[in-house]
């Protein structure tokens, strides 16, 4: 069974994720201040951890490829791999084509799990198993998101975690309709540029609809520190 996602995210009050961009804070605020609630807002929840995409996961990424392999091999079976987990929180980054090295078994603190198309060649698995990351696959070509989120379930037991894009891989889950709950964290600030990367987003033409058959119930709102609040919303789906 899949675990419950919370899509958790830190925006710009125009929606916005790049705080590089955004206005500086009012004067007697900490910047550093306003971004450390993020953390404990996520605490809340308990968590088994928390899911990003490639992008996002390669600060966390300083290994080196140690083999020159390519496609899918004979010997690796394609099923999940459960490394050591010494009982921390799970980093979920979805690579879909093997592309990072990570060189170690945690982000932050937080154990590596990869998740993978089934073409990914043996000898990276390999190394993933040799860094001592875990892994599991989604679909043939790793998008299927929601046999992504039952292996997760089944072989880590994560009940709860949560989504922290970017907007690319929240709005994937979004039109899978696998996003059961909104947290942001709307940051007095402003971005202010047409095209910047927003909470949500994805491909798509004008008529395109990837929230369709899905609708927001308001949960709670908190001010938090510096002029911070904190919007809560449950996703419902029609049928």
């Amino acid at each position: 069974m899949r675990p419950r996602i919370v899509c958790h995210m830190m925006t710009s009050i125009d929606g916005r994720l790049l705080p590089e961009r955004w206005t500086e804070p009012a004067r007697g605020i900490e910047r550093s201040g306003l971004f450390r609630q993020h953390d404990a807002v996520a605490a809340r929840f308990s968590a088994d951890g928390w899911i990003v995409g490639r992008r996002t996961m390669q600060a966390h990424a300083k290994g080196a490829s140690r083999s020159t392999g390519a496609g899918v091999g004979a010997g690796a079976p394609r099923r999940p791999h459960v490394a050591d987990r010494k009982g921390r929180d799970l980093a979920v980054a979805l690579d879909p084509r093997g592309v990072l090295q990570y060189g170690r078994d945690d982000a932050g603190g937080d154990h590596i799990v990869a998740v993978l198309s089934e073409g990914v060649s043996d000898a990276y698995l390999a190394e993933l198993r040799e860094d001592g990351v875990s892994y599991l696959f989604a679909g043939p070509d790793g998008k299927d998101l929601a046999v992504a989120l039952d292996r997760l379930g089944e072989a880590f037991g994560a009940t709860t975690t949560l989504l922290e894009g970017g907007g690319i891989v929240n709005g994937a889950f979004l039109r899978a309709q696998l996003i059961d709950e909104f947290s942001l964290l709307v940051c007095p600030a402003i971005d202010g540029l047409a095209g910047s990367p927003s909470i949500v987003e994805g491909p798509g033409s004008a008529v395109d609809m990837p929230s369709a058959g899905q609708a927001l119930r308001f949960l709670g709102a908190e001010a938090l520190e510096g002029g911070v609040v904190w919007l809560r919303y449950a996703v419902e789906r029609s049928g």
